[in-house]
């Protein structure tokens, strides 16, 4: 059995249709997180990050229909549940922090940072599922040029977002959550956060 090229093209549809879903929430939540004086931190690449998720799709879809790429049997289904994975845990980002989510970096001043959902094992579960959609999408049909070079990009663009994301938070963001683990979950938290009024950022990649 394998997956047919209109199939993963399928794929990649709903994916592109999931995308434009996100931007909606997140302009939404955006402008409810503004109104209660949240304030926007690291806006000049923020549309360098909507491009590459753009292009992405695009490179993925290219690649399998231009090359001909076939499908590569273990490994593609390997790569469609490594896909879906990443789907289960960015929806749980998503309604973990419920009206905080956006796209965009909007810190809320005294407002508690969220520690629960995947948040209680890693800083950033939304960018893990980041990182494995980007890997797996394309290799669900053998693309393995947009696996390759899109993860390569996403971790530049990932680990400048990170740090300005944890810069904008300031110190007490980096108390509460000082021993758990940025990407790598923590099976077991060392330390439970202290109830501090560490402003709270309203969040997520793309």
């Amino acid at each position: 059995m394998v997956i047919s090229l209109r199939t993963y093209l399928t794929i990649l549809t709903a994916l592109a249709a999931e995308r434009l879903f996100e931007v909606f929430l997140s302009r939404r939540n955006a402008r409810r997180a503004l109104e209660m004086d949240g304030v926007e931190v690291a806006r000049s690449h923020y549309p360098l990050m909507v491009t590459f998720h753009a292009l992405f799709i695009i490179s993925a879809a290219t690649e399998a229909i231009v090359l001909r790429r076939p499908f590569p049997g273990f490994l593609g289904w390997t790569a469609l549940l490594g896909a879906l994975a990443a789907q289960a845990l960015r929806y749980w980002c998503v309604t973990t922090l419920g009206w905080r989510w956006t796209t965009r970096v909007i810190i809320l001043p005294d407002t508690p940072p969220v520690s629960s959902g995947p948040y209680r094992f890693m800083r950033h579960p939304n960018y893990l599922a980041v990182i494995i959609e980007i890997a797996c999408v394309p290799i669900i049909h053998g693309c393995w040029l947009t696996a390759s070079i899109f993860s390569t990009v996403n971790t530049a663009l990932l680990t400048l977002r990170i740090r300005a994301e944890e810069a904008a938070m300031g110190a007490g963001y980096v108390h509460a959550f000082g021993n758990t683990p940025r990407l790598v979950p923590a099976m077991v938290r060392i330390a439970e956060p202290p109830k501090s009024r560490a402003p709270h950022s309203a969040t997520n990649d793309l």
